[in-house]
């Protein structure tokens, strides 16, 4: 009867049903009833869901594939984390036999991007099993598998290489929209294609005369990973970096817009530092301010980051010879900064000039010999709040901060 009512939703009798089946959730039985009424009224009742999730986890053991997928996408289309719920499935996934079949491959790898559930066991199967039928996927489905896997931070090489092949051997069958999403996706793995010379041939063919005609969030994504792959041209950067261009931007407060305006910070560094040839536009000094609260940045610190700011006075000999929670004109932040001599001794880092800043405080040049010196902690827990493209933005830091004169001494 609900799942009847469920197509019915101004039926007075709906609510009446979902009310009984709450108050008797214990009573039922079997595996497939308790995945129907999750994926058919879950979403109408949360109280309810709450129960079916409980009684999912008891019924774990005897889901067969077709359920687990049907399960994992009524949670996954709810938003619903229960994390000892995906365990369970996880777990009971990984005894069933081999060949999951494709629906099943997909749907589940989408399942597990959009609730941000890694399991390494399943993706590593889940990407074992994908590679072979990549040949029978539509690019749609191609690009989408490649976001996903680039969403948990899931590297397999042998599947980013079948995936790069694909697009190779399906250049016209590929929209730009998909091809623009396996390169972002490329991007946050820092994934390199063997074929990379061809691949990027290909792309920036794609790309001539195309990019500017992209929506200006997608655009910024697309030449930031560029950057990350070392593949930015000059045509690029002068599209995403025109005052015109970047003004739409900053009058746009939203999170995705806000993240955009951070990736055309480090588009604007990598043209500074990576791109010789490049002459400009590049954006204004007043935009590359860090105007954080710094204060609120303490109060978000990590145990690694805390303990790094506690540590290292003691280590240099005082508080003044180390700059902390530093945010530079680069678009990155620097957990903390020292100044070395040519002997390795520590020198007040506010003396001197610090042209990675907005302000610098000091007008000395670096003595001959000297050093800057920047820590970076680097933990999982840090870049799961701040975003999910952490292999691509690490590697995009470190280079940025070498070219830039830094010694990087990297805490995990």
């Amino acid at each position: 009867l609900a799942e009847h009512l469920a197509g019915h939703r101004d039926s007075p009798l709906l609510p009446e049903v979902l009310r009984k089946l709450e108050l008797r959730w214990t009573e039922l039985e079997g595996a497939r009833t308790v995945v129907t009424l999750m994926a058919k009224v879950g979403h109408l009742a949360p109280t309810l869901m709450e129960r079916l999730e409980d009684k999912a986890l008891e019924l774990a053991e005897q889901l067969d594939v077709e359920e687990i997928r049907r399960m994992a996408l009524a949670l996954a289309l709810q938003q619903r984390r229960c994390v000892p719920l995906l365990r369970a499935l996880s777990y009971h996934l990984l005894q069933k036999p081999p060949e999951l079949g494709l629906p099943v491959l997909t749907d589940l790898l989408f399942a597990y991007s959009k609730l941000n559930f890694q399991q390494p066991q399943v993706l590593h199967r889940l990407a074992l099993e994908l590679q072979p039928h990549l040949g029978a996927l539509t690019p749609a489905q191609v690009s989408r598998c490649a976001r996903s896997f680039a969403a948990l931070r899931w590297l397999s090489r042998p599947l980013a290489e079948g995936i790069a092949q694909y697009s190779l051997d399906n250049t016209r069958e590929m929209s730009l929209t998909h091809l623009c999403g396996i390169v972002v996706s490329f991007a946050r793995l820092n994934f390199q294609p063997s074929s990379s010379e061809e691949f990027f041939t290909m792309l920036h063919e794609r790309l001539q005369g195309q990019v500017q005609g992209l929506d200006p969030l997608v655009q910024t994504d697309v030449v930031w990973s560029l950057c990350v792959l070392q593949q930015a041209r000059p045509p690029y950067l002068r599209q995403v970096l025109s005052p015109e261009f970047h003004a739409r931007l900053r009058g746009d407060s939203t999170p995705r817009a806000q993240s955009s305006w951070l990736k055309l910070v480090h588009i604007n560094t990598t043209a500074r530092l990576e791109v010789p040839g490049y002459r400009g536009p590049f954006l204004p000094p007043e935009a590359l301010r860090g105007d954080g609260d710094r204060d609120k940045d303490k109060e978000k610190a990590t145990p690694l980051q805390r303990g790094l700011w506690e540590a290292l006075p003691g280590a240099l000999g005082g508080h003044d010879l180390g700059r902390y929670n530093v945010h530079t004109v680069f678009g990155w932040d620097i957990d903390a900064e020292v100044v070395l001599d040519s002997d390795n001794k520590p020198l007040p880092v506010r003396d001197f000039t610090a042209p990675h800043l907005s302000h610098s405080e000091g007008t000395k040049p670096l003595p001959p010999g000297a050093k800057r010196v920047a820590f970076l902690c680097w933990e999982f827990p840090q870049f799961s709040s701040r975003g999910r493209d952490l292999l691509g933005r690490g590697a995009l830091a470190r280079r940025h901060l070498h070219r830039a004169g830094f010694l990087l001494v990297e805490v995990s």
